[in-house]
């Protein structure tokens, strides 16, 4: 399965101007983990995530006077439509991170994170999973 079969396509981007609390309640408002931050004038595609903002919380810091640029990474790993979900898991797992933006022609056309691939490869595991007979409940004639 491919980065396209999973990825939303519904993008929440924002710009580096946006406070903490404003991205945060768009996230929240669109029930999504993570912003893409387009900063044409600066360093093009960052991404802001709900542990971005946990963290600024986390150290006292005002979401009302904090801004989204700089709580953005910017050295993101971008994925491509056409790689393998096992791919994009490798990339998360060794990056340390859940989401990916994912680029068509240089473009933000959807983010994968995690759980989506995990609904994906959730219906898959299951259908291989065969739960061992409970012994107690043969009957030996």
């Amino acid at each position: 399965m491919l980065v396209r079969d999973a990825m939303s396509t519904v993008v929440l981007t924002i710009g580096p101007a946006h406070t903490l609390r404003q991205a945060a309640a768009l996230m929240s408002a669109r029930r999504v983990g993570a912003a893409v931050v387009l900063d044409p004038d600066g360093t093009g595609i960052g991404i802001l995530t709900e542990r971005d903002i946990l963290n600024s919380v986390g150290l006292g810091q005002s979401p009302d006077a904090e801004y989204a640029h700089a709580h953005t990474t910017t050295d993101v790993v971008f994925a491509a439509p056409t790689w393998t979900l096992e791919e994009a898991a490798h990339a998360m797992t060794h990056g340390g991170f859940r989401h990916l933006i994912v680029l068509d022609h240089g473009e933000p056309a959807g983010i994968v994170s995690v759980r989506d691939i995990i609904r994906c490869w959730a219906p898959v595991r299951q259908r291989a999973y065969r739960p061992a007979p409970d012994l107690d409940s043969i009957q030996v004639q």
